[in-house]
């Protein structure tokens, strides 16, 4: 068991579709995180793929850009990638099984192959995937690791569930942020701004950190660590995704819900942190779990629902 354990998040502008042109951006990544003593890096939802422009992908353009892992070619690419460095590797992309059905995914994998996949189980950005059925827990260098993918981590049951299948690190990857939605202060964030951060970066952070941006994330990631005494891995694309200007924040939260490293760059970037055991008992959220009392709710947060209204989904994720 490694303890410490060097954990990278990273942010990057992806390019939509190019498979190519991201798979070299995570290489490039990895190196330099390797090279640092970094154990494993983590890249964003679809990082492979990017994910924004799918949402005007038709059945079969989707089924064109997916890929069965882990004998397509971007996974097979990702192995060598992670052998080539001796870094392990987290990274998304879309998913076709022998049927046709259609996933989002999220995979680890190592010099030796495939280590996990998760399958999102609130994808919304095309009609045409399937929500994934299981939670995930695998073993990374001794440590229990969870991944949940975006809008899985809103739904507070599901960091709960993987904490208690015994995942001491749970992996965020997000594409999220600078979208419109009911909370006040959301919204786009003008593109002409990213094109413009050279000369006026102080504008574009202003709109990054703000309401639109990284104010709303700090509402509840660090709770997620904190209520249940886990590392969580957030991360998160920067620049352009399709039309939309996400603003990165790629960021390590320990088990006390304080930040131990953040990409603060306007561009591609990664940042590592030390993880260490101790944290994973001596926070609150330890003894939160240990005093729980589940014979008062198990029948209620067990229980069957019918949502009062329906949810139709837009091209926004909060």
């Amino acid at each position: 068991m490694k303890d410490p354990l060097v954990i990278s998040t990273a942010q990057f502008e992806n390019r939509s579709g190019d498979k190519n042109y991201n798979l070299s951006v995570i290489e490039t990544l990895s190196k330099k995180a390797a090279q640092e003593g970094s154990d494993a890096i983590a890249f964003h939802e679809c990082s492979v793929t990017a994910y924004t422009f799918a949402r005007h992908l038709s059945r079969e353009q989707l089924l064109e850009v997916s890929e069965i892992i882990p004998e397509g070619p971007s996974t097979s690419r990702l192995i060598e990638i992670s052998k080539r460095n001796n870094i392990i590797i987290l990274a998304g992309l879309f998913e076709k099984d022998k049927y046709d059905n259609l996933f989002k995914a999220y995979v680890c994998v190592d010099g030796s192959g495939l280590r996990a996949k998760f399958r999102k189980l609130h994808p919304f950005i095309n009609p045409h995937l399937t929500p994934g059925d299981k939670y995930c827990v695998f073993e990374l260098e001794g440590w229990k690791c969870g991944i949940l993918v975006c809008y899985d981590n809103n739904v507070i049951e599901n960091v709960r569930a993987t904490r208690f299948l015994g995942a001491e690190i749970i992996f965020m990857p997000h594409v999220t942020m600078c979208t419109p939605s009911t909370r006040p202060g959301a919204g786009f964030v003008n593109p002409d701004l990213w094109k413009n951060r050279d000369r006026d970066p102080t504008s574009l952070r202003l709109e990054f950190d703000g309401m639109k941006g990284r104010d709303w994330l700090m509402k509840w990631l660090p709770a997620r660590s904190y209520d249940n005494a886990i590392y969580t891995v957030f991360s998160n694309p920067i620049g352009m995704d399709d039309d939309q200007l996400k603003n990165g924040c790629s960021m390590i939260i320990d088990p006390f819900g304080d930040i131990l490293a953040e990409c603060r760059t306007l561009g591609d970037d990664f940042v590592s942190a030390k993880l260490t055991r101790e944290k994973l008992t001596q926070a609150g959220g330890y003894r939160y779990i240990n005093a729980r009392r589940p014979d008062l709710y198990r029948d209620i947060i067990g229980r069957d629902h019918i949502s009062e209204q329906k949810v139709v989904w837009l091209d926004t994720k909060e």
